[in-house]
């Protein structure tokens, strides 16, 4: 039992870092978009991804085992490449929701293979189908958000 924990435990740091790089890249693009909705709509975003790093700190600790409390290495050269998009780029909101989106679609195929590849307890695998359904939903704005620029 105590392995299948830490497997499980395992599985939802990796998605607990991705969603830390998530709300600090949303952070980045807010800081640097031009446009209001857009900057309104990473804001949001940065917060809801601070909410789903909540629910899922609560939910590691309750197969007592201990999360992460940063982002990846990949997380943190992916803002870096953000920042030299922004300095360089003429067009800063249509780098912004390029990134976003191919953020969010790393996420949702993150979310897809650990609900795939491990058997998780109902609650758990609420819990991730929840926060994957959000992601894809925030997918389908950012792409209309496009229209805006």
């Amino acid at each position: 039992m105590t392995k299948y924990r830490e497997i499980v435990g395992d599985k939802l740091n990796d998605i607990l870092e991705k969603n830390y790089d998530a709300e600090k890249g949303f952070k980045k693009a807010a800081d640097n978009a031009k446009n209001e909705a857009l900057k309104s709509y990473f804001k949001n975003r940065a917060q809801e991804r601070g909410n789903f790093k909540s629910e899922l700190k609560s939910e590691i600790a309750s197969y007592g085992q201990k999360f992460d409390t940063s982002g990846s290495a990949t997380g943190t050269a992916h803002r870096a490449w953000m920042d030299v998009k922004s300095l360089f780029s003429s067009d800063n909101d249509d780098s912004m929701l390029e990134e976003a989106i191919k953020g969010e679609k790393a996420s949702v195929e993150e979310y897809e293979d650990v609900l795939a590849e491990t058997s998780l307890p109902p609650t758990t695998k609420m819990l991730l189908l929840k926060q994957k359904n959000k992601i894809e939903r925030n997918l389908s704005t950012i792409k209309s958000l496009e229209d805006l620029k």
